[in-house]
């Protein structure tokens, strides 16, 4: 019996293989990260250009859900976009009954539950995309909020997802995910956190970086905001 083509039927080993197929497809993509400061969370990522003629202005790695959370992904940009356009209706459904931002974690797990639906529905295939999720519950009351650290999670094609100081995604992301263990700190501020991100995507670049090949999202308490590309070139200049 081949177990390659069955969403549902476990291998003799204990696994789903088309799980598998699609966490390839999550490591074959381009490099991402996220790393979380005392003060906000930085998201990172490398875009790529399939042609020098290619017009790609309109597509983003990194999108926001709400004004106080946004997210980024390693993987198939299809998939992506279809789970961009459903957390921003699970966001809006939230807010237009209960008056608020919805919360970090229960976005997350919505998102995830939505990955995991597609592990076991029949005519689709698993999502070949991880996502990592960065946000700050700014509907908690302003003395709570003080000591309300930021949140970074990773949303993956099993619909499992887990909390993170910092990870890396896609291509090379062990040697992301090792960068990472040597330059983290507890103690990193959000411009540090930049230039540890940048950093962490120079380990498996190939050629020049610059502010238009790479993007970067942050996410304080003042909300979540994609930078421009003159901002991400001061950056760069910052650690040339």
């Amino acid at each position: 019996m081949s177990y390659d083509y069955s969403l549902t039927t476990f291998s003799p080993s204990g696994k789903l293989v088309q799980i598998e197929y699609a966490l390839k497809a999550v490591d074959g993509g381009a490099p991402a990260v996220g790393i979380k400061a005392t003060n906000g969370i930085v998201l990172a990522t490398e875009k790529k250009f399939k042609s020098p003629l290619y017009d790609d202005t309109s597509l983003y790695k990194i999108e926001p859900i709400t004004k106080h959370c946004g997210l980024v992904y390693a993987g198939m940009g299809p998939d992506f976009r279809l789970l961009v356009k459903r957390a921003r209706k699970i966001a809006a459904a939230y807010e237009t009954q209960w008056g608020e931002s919805i919360p970090i974690k229960q976005l997350v797990q919505k998102i995830a539950s939505e990955m995991q639906t597609y592990t076991q529905k029949g005519g689709v295939r698993p999502m070949g995309v991880s996502l990592l999720v960065a946000g700050w519950d700014h509907h908690i009351d302003d003395e709570a909020h003080a000591n309300c650290p930021p949140f970074l999670y990773q949303c993956d094609p099993s619909g499992a997802y887990f909390a993170w100081k910092a990870t890396a995604l896609g291509k090379n992301n062990l040697n992301g995910k090792a960068f990472l263990e040597r330059r983290y700190s507890e103690e990193l501020e959000l411009d540090d956190a930049v230039h540890t991100a940048i950093l962490t995507l120079k380990e498996s670049f190939e050629g020049q970086m610059n502010e238009n090949n790479i993007e970067i999202g942050i996410c304080d308490s003042t909300g979540f905001r994609r930078l421009r590309p003159d901002e991400v070139k001061d950056y760069l200049v910052a650690i040339a």
